[in-house]
């Protein structure tokens, strides 16, 4: 399958969306961070920042694929010093059109090899594992699959759930790709296209599942761990199943930072990139509502949540994961 470059599938859909996807937070001669992490999450650390280096940070915020076509569209005349991802399929995109400055080793240093390029282009910080979300009056743990690629087969036929429309289900396809190739990866969607029940949001997943309405999910393990903090209402009828062994559906999907080459406040932004990677923004994540995994080995987030140590997912480079690709194949198949 010939890959198209981000700039002829995405930017050509989204050009017309500049200025109006994006909300900012404050104005002036801040520090501009285009940030497709969670707004809510954001919102906590970036005051601890500010206070600790004094710097003004504004964040435009707005989706994964919808920053980084913004990003190509503006080339260097961009107004954002960095740009942070939820998933990295966005940001390997923006690398390989040549608009990251390469990051001090200081800045990388703290996250391990495997969850940033070797480019140093840009780094993880925060991690998110794909899980399958089960209803545990309609499965039980003998019946679950071994490997999500099983969700293929006909016996899930009218079992399945997940949303494809989202960045997260997308980059879960894009570690699929890597780890399976592009035939076999076909042959997943095509059965789950056979096979499943599309919904609009991982939370409408999760819901779904704890409804009754299917019997399983695919989702980020931290929706059914927020839901379990906050009351159970959604997820107490339901269980997660990590499938570990370096399964494709053990994948962890990575938020990636990185500082723009034609940044105008490339110190203050390496700074910014550095404490979110650094202990003090690390454990900021993990005080956080997010659950999301610090990728700092120093902090670790608090039982229940299953240890980062134990989940095993595949080897995956990181700026292998090609958004493009995904998004050809899973129009080719139908989903978008």
């Amino acid at each position: 399958m010939a890959v198209k470059p981000l700039s002829a599938v995405v930017v050509s859909v989204s050009v017309a969306l500049l200025g109006a996807t994006l909300t900012s937070c404050s104005s002036g001669d801040a520090l501009v961070v285009y940030n497709a992490q969670h707004e809510q999450l954001m919102e906590e650390l970036v005051p601890a920042f500010e206070k600790e280096t004094g710097i003004d940070v504004e964040l435009r915020n707005g989706k994964d694929l919808e920053l980084a076509a913004q990003l190509v569209a503006e080339g260097k005349k961009s107004p954002a010093d960095v740009f942070l991802t939820e998933n990295s399929p966005a940001m390997a995109a923006v690398e390989r059109e040549g608009l990251l400055a390469t990051l001090p080793d200081d800045v990388t240093a703290p996250i391990p090899e495997q969850y940033r390029p070797t480019s140093n282009a840009w780094t993880g910080f925060v991690a998110r594992s794909t899980v399958l979300v089960y209803n545990t009056d309609q499965i039980t743990e003998a019946e679950l699959p071994a490997s999500l690629l099983d969700l293929a087969k006909p016996e899930w036929k009218g079992k399945v759930s997940f949303s494809p429309t989202g960045a997260d289900f997308q980059a879960i396809v894009a570690g699929v790709l890597a780890t399976e190739g592009e035939e076999a990866t076909r042959k997943w969607l095509e059965g789950l296209k056979a096979n499943g029940t599309v919904y609009d949001g991982n939370n409408v997943v999760l819901e779904s599942v704890n409804a009754g309405e299917m019997p399983v999910g695919i989702i980020y393990h931290y929706y059914w761990y927020r839901d379990q903090a906050e009351s159970g209402e959604v997820s107490d009828n339901s269980k997660l199943h990590f499938f570990g062994n370096q399964d494709p559906g053990a994948f962890v999907s990575v938020s990636g930072a990185g500082v723009l080459a034609s940044a105008k406040h490339k110190s203050d932004a390496e700074k910014f990139v550095g404490y979110l990677t650094g202990k003090t923004g690390q454990q900021g994540l993990a005080d956080s509502y997010a659950l999301e995994y610090p990728l700092n080995p120093e902090v670790q987030l608090d039982p229940p949540v299953k240890k980062f140590s134990e989940l095993a997912p595949p080897a995956v480079a990181v700026s292998d994961l090609d958004s493009a690709a995904v998004v050809d194949m899973m129009t080719e198949v139908g989903f978008l």
